[in-house]
């Protein structure tokens, strides 16, 4: 085994996983980590960027020796098309997802038959205003048609722009159609990429690049906020609720089912099934006390906001999960699924079963869903893994004691009623926080894990960083999960770790120093957020100007790259754990450092210390603050009541 003798505590942040792998190596079990290390030196010139294969005179390896490939392509041109091809990875992973839930939304909203509903319709009429579109006197079912039925054709509109992009503030919008870059629909934008990047086509890196942010706003501002506008009318925009998170949620005398992915359909309907009466009999039939369900990455993050579903883990825990031995069934779709789970659930009893037939893997078990009579089926899969409890191999089983509790659920909605109520529900106190500097800003954290780096260290030294520093974070994906493990999403995080100034503002709203919005699609959640503070005024008038910064700690999807542009696109800095494979290539590297800073007042940062990650974050947000003329401490002024009365409220 590659990682005998090995200190784990090295590879992990939290103990939890560190008592897995220490229990994978006695099972004689392979992970992600004991991979990586077999793999050991990684290819230089994939690392760079500088390795092109899209044609089959290649593969060409730019060195200083030969410094064109064989058609003429320099480290330039390639590392672009290179990096263009990861953006368009990540745009439509997201973008599908999207796509997804709006077809779904468009079947009810048709009429056809569906074992889904709408279950938020005060968010149908949201969306409807946010569109433009006219609600008075007008039957919910017509005004449902119409948002539905816009929001598929944003995925094919050839030459209008995307509609959703006019979401985002003003002067933002102004700046892509000053740079020519305000996309059409999201499909166009991949297959122009895809072109675009062929063998003899677009060989001006900086005109790629521009393709690539064009294309990521078209993600960020299209697919990806559709996906989460979409999935809060069907499946309820998330409120805040209290959950628990870690491997120590698994228990071990009930059946445990662990979904993973991230579409919502399925795994809603899963957080529903194992409600049901019935099921919790014939568990009992089965020798189980009952069921507990579980989830891994974002399709836990998805049912965690909406169910107060527990969450086992983040990305390089889902092998893990499978490791402790009383998982009876994992069920996955798309997205972060790694190809090993099969192997490794070859030494428990565990059952991998695919559920989406774009997404197959040898070795695991296909599970034909049928939406149509969504909660059936799910209960079919539910009582399979039931009767899979009796195959456990109670030797086998080391379930972690390891787990926390966190509130989750902030959606932006919830955030604007937890700040102002029902009655004066805005963005209002928050803005004035910041501008009399008891929040210094805010920052988004984004990303995944990667077993280069020591898992969820990045995060959580940083998070520990800017709260201390009085900054207000906010997080998606397995980050949140990071977040979650470490207690920084509890309330009483923020008397331990916080800042004077954000203490009091999370004491005064009941709120952790750290926010979990949502899933990885819901990053656009972060930039929803950031719309209101602008709405809000006070701030500036376009998001570029807002105090605030991104961070991607650990990137290892394509999702990671075209979020970072679409971030950086809208104005935000964003700080990014190690480079992008583009260090081969200068030009391209200074592009997305140095010259998008005149174009969108914003760049990408590559830092590998989270220390000074936490340092660089903060001058930032200092130089926005400077430019607002709010970079200094306000005293808090006590005000009797002839004031108050004199106050326009």
């Amino acid at each position: 085994m590659a990682n005998e003798g090995a200190a784990f505590s090295s590879r992990a942040d939290d103990i939890a996983s560190v008592e897995m792998l220490e229990k994978a190596q006695q099972d004689c079990v392979d992970t992600c980590f004991d991979r990586y290390d077999t793999l050991k030196t990684q290819c230089k010139f994939g690392n760079e960027g500088v390795c092109c294969r899209i044609c089959y005179m290649g593969p060409c390896r730019i060195t200083a020796k030969s410094p064109r490939g064989i058609c003429g392509a320099d480290q330039d041109t390639i590392a672009a098309r290179n990096f263009l091809r990861e953006v368009s990875g990540g745009t439509s992973a997201h973008s599908d997802h999207g796509r997804h839930v709006a077809l779904l939304l468009q079947e009810i909203a048709e009429g056809k038959e569906s074992g889904y509903e709408v279950k938020d319709k005060q968010a149908v009429l949201e969306t409807a205003a946010l569109y433009g579109i006219e609600t008075a006197d007008r039957e919910y079912a017509d005004v449902l048609k119409e948002v539905a039925a816009l929001m598929v054709d944003e995925f094919s509109r050839q030459t209008e722009p995307l509609k959703t992009v006019g979401l985002a503030p003003q002067k933002t919008r102004a700046v892509w159609e000053k740079l020519g870059i305000v996309p059409q629909g999201v499909d166009r934008m991949v297959v122009e990429a895809m072109h675009r990047t062929h063998m003899g086509v677009d060989h001006d890196y900086r005109n790629i690049l521009m393709h690539a942010f064009r294309q990521s706003i078209a993600n960020g501002w299209g697919g990806s906020r559709i996906a989460s506008l979409a999935s809060d009318m069907l499946f309820g925009t998330p409120r805040a609720l209290k959950a628990e998170v870690n491997l120590g949620i698994l228990e071990k005398e009930n059946v445990n089912i662990i979904v993973h992915g991230h579409e919502p359909t399925l795994s809603d309907m899963i957080a529903i099934a194992v409600k049901q009466p019935d099921i919790a009999e014939y568990a009992k039939a089965a020798g189980a006390k009952g069921v507990t369900l579980g989830g891994i990455c974002c399709t836990a993050n998805e049912i965690l906001m909406r169910h107060g579903v527990p969450i086992a883990g983040n990305f390089l825990q889902q092998e893990l999960a499978i490791v402790t031995g009383a998982v009876e069934m994992m069920i996955v779709d798309v997205q972060c699924v790694m190809p090993s789970l099969p192997l490794v659930a070859e030494h428990y009893h565990t059952k991998i079963v695919s559920t989406v037939p774009m997404a197959k893997t040898i070795g695991v078990e296909v599970f034909d869903f049928d939406e149509e009579h969504a909660l059936e089926s799910a209960k079919e899969l539910v009582k399979k893994a039931i009767d899979n409890f009796k195959n456990r191999d109670a030797k086998a089983v080391k379930i972690p004691k390891e787990k926390q509790t966190m509130i989750a659920g902030f959606s932006v909605r919830e955030i604007k009623y937890m700040l102002g109520g029902t009655f004066r529900a805005s963005f209002r106190p928050l803005n004035d926080a910041v501008i009399q500097n008891r929040i210094k800003g805010v920052v988004g954290i984004v990303g995944c894990n990667n077993p280069k780096f020591k898992t969820d260290a990045y995060c959580n030294a940083l998070v520990k960083e800017l709260v201390k520093n009085n900054v207000l974070v906010v997080e998606t994906g397995c980050n949140a999960v990071s977040s979650g493990k470490n207690g920084k999403m509890q309330p009483e995080a923020a008397l331990e770790f916080a800042g004077q100034g954000l203490r009091e503002v999370c004491e005064a709203v009941g709120i952790p120093p750290v926010l979990h919005m949502g899933s990885c699609v819901d990053n656009t959640r972060i930039l929803e957020a950031c719309t209101e503070i602008v709405k809000e005024g006070g701030l500036g008038d376009s998001i570029a100007g807002l105090p605030a910064a991104g961070v991607c700690p650990e990137l290892m999807s394509e999702k990671a790259v075209s979020i970072s542009c679409y971030f950086v696109a809208s104005g935000v800095d964003v700080f990014i754990g190690h480079p992008f494979h583009v260090t081969g290539s200068e030009n391209v590297y200074n592009f997305l450092t140095e010259d998008t800073k005149e174009m969108f007042n914003a760049s990408m940062h590559f830092e590998e210390d989270p220390v000074a990650a936490a340092e660089q974050i903060i001058a930032v947000l200092d130089a926005k603050r400077e430019k607002l003329g709010i970079n200094k401490k306000q005293e808090r002024k006590l005000l009797d009541q002839k004031e108050r009365r004199e106050i326009d409220v």
